[in-house]
C-alpha cells in the first residue's frame, strides 16, 4: 500500500493530499525524523481543527457570522465592562449557566451572542442558534409529525442553544406550553442565550398565560448572567449616521 492508501484508509486527509509537499519540504531544511513528524502531524491536526470549527459553524445555521473582535464595547457604560470580560471567558458554558441579554432594538444583542457562540465554537463547543418564532414553528411541525421527542433530544445535545428575538412574535397556548417543556428538559443539561427586547414583567405578552411565564423565568434565570444593554440609538442608527456623513 503506498502513503495514500494508507493515509485515506486511517482518514488522513492533509496526509494524503500533502505528504510530498511536507517531503520535499523536508528535504529542503533538513529536518531531523522527529521534527518531520512533528511538523506533518501538526498539519493534520490544524486541518482536523479547522474542518470541525467549519462543521460547527454550518450545524449553528447563523444568520449571519459576527465576532467579538468587532463588539463596540465603547458604545456601553464602563460598568458592563467587567461583564463582557467575564462572559467572554466562556465559564458560563462550562458551567451549564444561562445569560439573558434584553436591550432595546438594535442595541447588538443578536451581535454579542453570535459573537459569544463563534468563540464557543472555535474552542470545541456545539452550538445551535435560532430564533424563537422560528423555533416554535419547528416544534409544532415536528409534534404534527410525531417527531416531538427526537427534536427534544436533539436539542439538548448541544453545549450552547441561542433563542434570538423573543418578544417580537407572541405565542398562542399550544406554542407557550411546548416552548416550556423544551426549556424545562433542557434545564441544568447545557446553557442558552436568550435575546429579548422585553423586561421579565413584560414576558406575560409572549407567552399569553403569567403561570407559564412565572415558571419558565424562574427555570432560566436560575443563576443565570442577566443583562440590560439597552442604548439610546440602536447600533444600525448611529451607523446609518456615521454612513450618511461619510458622504457628505
Amino acid at each position: 500500500m503506498t502513503i495514500q492508501d494508507f493515509a485515506t484508509q486511517l482518514k488522513l486527509p492533509y496526509i494524503k493530499s500533502s505528504h510530498m509537499d511536507i517531503l520535499e519540504e523536508a528535504k529542503l531544511t533538513n529536518m531531523t525524523l522527529e521534527e518531520f513528524l512533528l511538523e506533518i502531524l501538526s498539519r493534520e491536526h490544524e486541518l482536523r481543527k479547522n474542518n470541525g470549527i467549519q462543521s460547527r459553524m454550518k450545524r449553528a445555521k447563523f444568520p449571519y457570522a459576527k465576532y467579538l473582535e468587532d463588539f463596540d464595547r465603547s458604545k456601553y457604560a464602563r460598568s458592563f465592562f467587567s461583564k463582557f470580560d467575564e462572559l467572554e471567558t466562556l465559564e458560563f458554558i462550562e458551567n451549564k449557566q444561562n445569560l439573558i441579554l434584553i436591550g432595546s432594538p438594535g442595541s447588538g444583542k443578536t451581535h454579542y451572542s453570535i459573537g459569544l457562540s463563534i468563540k464557543a465554537i472555535i474552542s470545541g463547543k456545539s452550538v445551535l442558534f435560532v430564533s424563537v418564532p422560528n423555533l416554535v414553528i419547528e416544534l409544532k411541525e415536528a409534534l404534527s409529525q410525531h417527531q416531538l421527542n427526537a427534536y427534544k433530544k436533539k436539542f439538548e445535545k448541544y453545549d450552547l442553544v441561542v433563542l434570538d428575538e423573543l418578544g417580537y412574535v407572541s405565542f398562542d397556548k399550544a406554542g407557550a406550553e411546548i416552548l416550556f417543556n423544551l426549556l424545562s428538559n433542557r434545564n441544568d443539561k447545557g446553557s442558552v442565550i436568550i435575546t429579548s427586547n422585553l423586561t421579565f414583567d413584560r414576558w406575560h405578552e409572549v407567552f399569553g398565560d403569567t403561570m407559564i411565564t412565572g415558571a419558565l423565568v424562574d427555570r432560566l434565570a436560575h443563576r443565570a448572567h442577566i443583562l440590560d444593554i439597552s442604548l439610546e440609538n440602536s447600533v444600525r442608527y448611529e451607523d446609518t449616521l456615521a454612513w450618511l456623513n461619510s458622504k457628505k
